[in-house]
């Protein structure tokens, strides 16, 4: 749900873009003497409860704050949190007036826009609807590579795959019933927002491929630039609010410097020790916790199809990895091979 700016010396993979909150950098898998399993294995469960509850966060800060201001707090405190990385790391911010270009078009497809029409969804939708929304990233990054990248080749089990996460959303939706009781325009938005992802992996994957900068650098760089975008949109379409209630500001903190920073720095870590393919198999658990949590915490209901639809999805987006593995939510996505896999930290 965060960034996709992909490692140094990179070369195409044949797979699609999916989405995660925060694309790690390629590394080689462990060989598991140096690392303790249970040590990653615990990590890996803190991401996905993080990325889980993100849209939980998401819907609390909303009731107190207007979505863009949400949107705005998340990434303020995101980019805080890895600007104490980098100062911890000595890296410092990218040179090169084609690299922030390039990074001023991706902060934009990949959080700007993505979280602020989250946010704006959830003003009408429930959250876990909102989260099993983003569980289709996986699928539009599928169509959209298969135009857009020419080393993507389509496969049976790919368009297969593609043809029963379609299915599973029209679930999700219940378009049996005539999509009765659904909010069109939160909806939309919602999948608008998963589609975004993808579309800014693409970009990244075009431009900023051969980077030689390091992924921190370039990802803090990323967040800073969406947070300025953010601060232009913001006091144009919101006014200051008259009033700052706890418990939503404390859902919007805890989004940026958990959801956002946190979760980031977690995954890179996974990626260097389990390898890409294990570390972003996350994915598959974040519409699951986002559905327990609304349900439990927010007292969401829950129709049969919601869950049916969202186990129809998730299985489309496994087929449409081609056995590679999925990207990281909602937040980003998983980056191409290198040639010669190393961390850049």
């Amino acid at each position: 749900m965060t960034t996709a700016t992909p490692p140094s010396r990179t070369e195409p993979e044949t797979g699609s873009a999916s989405t995660a909150p925060t694309p790690p950098p390629a590394a080689p898998p462990s060989t598991g003497r140096d690392h303790p399993a249970f040590g990653w294995r615990l990590r890996f469960a803190v991401l996905a409860l993080i990325w889980g509850f993100s849209f939980l966060l998401i819907k609390v800060g909303t009731e107190g704050y207007a979505p863009f201001q949400v949107t705005l707090g998340r990434l303020l405190f995101g980019t805080a949190v890895l600007a104490t990385a980098m100062a911890v790391r000595r890296e410092g911010l990218p040179r090169g007036a084609r690299t922030w270009a390039h990074l001023t078009v991706a902060a934009f497809f990949l959080n700007a826009l993505p979280f602020s029409l989250f946010a704006h969804a959830e003003l009408t939708i429930p959250s876990t609807l909102a989260g099993i929304c983003n569980a289709t990233s996986p699928l539009w990054g599928m169509a959209l590579s298969l135009v857009a990248l020419s080393e993507d080749r389509p496969t049976r089990r790919r368009v297969a795959g593609l043809g029963i996460g379609f299915i599973g959303v029209l679930t999700v939706l219940g378009a049996w019933q005539g999509f009765s009781g659904l909010d069109v325009d939160g909806t939309a938005m919602a999948l608008l927002a998963a589609l975004s992802y993808p579309v800014g992996w693409i970009y990244v994957r075009r431009t900023l491929a051969g980077s030689s900068h390091s992924h921190l650098s370039l990802t803090g760089a990323q967040l800073m630039l969406a947070t300025l975008q953010l601060a232009v949109v913001t006091p144009v379409f919101t006014t200051l609010p008259s009033s700052f209630p706890l418990v939503p500001l404390l859902a919007v903190v805890a989004l940026g410097a958990l959801g956002t920073g946190i979760a980031m720095l977690l995954q890179y870590g996974l990626v260097a020790e389990v390898g890409p393919t294990t570390a972003t198999m996350v994915t598959y658990f974040i519409p699951v916790i986002a559905t327990a949590a609304g349900v439990t915490l927010l007292d969401e209901r829950l129709g049969w199809n919601t869950p049916v639809g969202a186990l129809i999805v998730l299985a489309g987006a496994a087929l449409t990895q081609n056995g590679s593995g999925p990207g990281p939510v909602g937040k980003g996505v998983r980056p191409p091979r290198t040639r010669t896999p190393r961390i850049r930290s």
